[in-house]
């Protein structure tokens, strides 16, 4: 692949500067990276969040391309619409067949993991041609960091506080990555910011999909997270570099391939100890916390080696 200025040159910009994005916020990297992996004219569907908000505050927009503000649980069904009508007008002879365009849904993990499964699940087993790019960045970081089921477990939010009774959220997070790769859709992948190779190669792979395809990108809040604006792309690769949130992509809900293994894992402190919201976990009563967050990483990253030892044609 290119690299990032001659990939900048060659597609055109279609989130400008000038948003009211946080500074150091993953979402606006993880819009402008995903959007550089086609150089086709793009629609967008964009659930209610951080992302929608900050970029079209009336009556500005930041985006360079046709765009939809739809509310949090139904961006999925709002671009699977523009998909059919594209289709409908191609076969009325209204579009040229030649004439291509890509349909893509953003939307957080609220927005995404919670209120809009749902519609994501309807359209996926519809076999609607488009991408839906969740950011996430674990939490309701729009309406004042509440916890969503993409939250870690341990962490502090306004709705999971940490306290003398709680050590915060109780549940670990939920596997979306695994629920899509489920639908059997052609392309599934998870990615995250600090590594712009893999992310814009794989939504370069979502976008040549025929049918639904799904990426869950890894997106560190600064605001939500507690951690200095400068330290976002740190954050992403040392999620990675954990096995917190392993790269992966899965082809047809069959084949699984591990895009990027550590050469040697961190222990997951490392990625816990620049974050505000887990500072209550070095406290000697949460100590139990850390170890079981790490035993749940460890697991986690065996089963999906396996998985793709069993799975993928490469291996055999």
């Amino acid at each position: 692949m290119a690299n990032l200025k001659e990939i900048a040159k060659k597609v055109p910009e279609r989130l400008t500067g000038g948003h009211r994005l946080c500074p150091g916020c993953g979402a606006a990297i993880v819009a402008r990276q995903i959007l550089m992996g086609t150089e086709d004219p793009v629609i967008i569907a964009n659930a209610t969040g951080c992302l929608e908000v900050a970029t079209t505050i009336y009556p500005y927009s930041a985006w360079k391309t046709p765009w939809i503000h739809n509310a949090f649980e139904n961006a999925a069904a709002t671009i699977s619409g523009v998909e059919a009508a594209y289709n409908s007008f191609i076969r009325q002879g209204k579009i040229p067949k030649d004439k291509k365009i890509k349909f893509l849904a953003f939307g957080g993990d609220g927005g995404t993991y919670d209120i809009g499964l749902q519609s994501l699940s309807g359209a996926l087993e519809r076999g609607h041609n488009f991408v839906y790019v969740c950011y996430d960045n674990e939490g309701y970081m729009n309406t004042g960091i509440q916890r969503s089921s993409a939250t870690p477990k341990g962490a502090h939010t306004t709705t999971s506080p940490c306290g003398e009774e709680s050590f915060g959220k109780k549940q670990p997070r939920k596997d979306l990555a695994m629920i899509v790769a489920a639908h059997g859709v052609p392309y599934v992948a998870q990615a995250a910011v600090g590594n712009y190779h893999d992310l814009i190669g794989k939504a370069k792979k979502a976008f040549e999909a025929e049918g639904p395809a799904f990426i869950n990108v890894f997106a560190p809040c600064q605001r939500g997270w507690r951690h200095s604006p400068d330290s976002t792309l740190e954050m992403g690769k040392l999620a990675v570099e954990t096995c917190f949130w392993p790269l992966f992509e899965v082809i047809d809900g069959k084949i699984w391939k591990v895009t990027y293994k550590p050469k040697e894992k961190l222990p997951i402190e490392e990625f816990l100890k620049l974050q505000g919201r887990f500072k209550h976990l070095k406290d000697e009563k949460n100590k139990h916390v850390i170890a079981e967050i790490q035993k749940d990483i460890d697991e986690k990253w065996e089963f999906l080696l396996n998985l793709e030892k069993s799975t993928n044609p490469e291996n055999k």
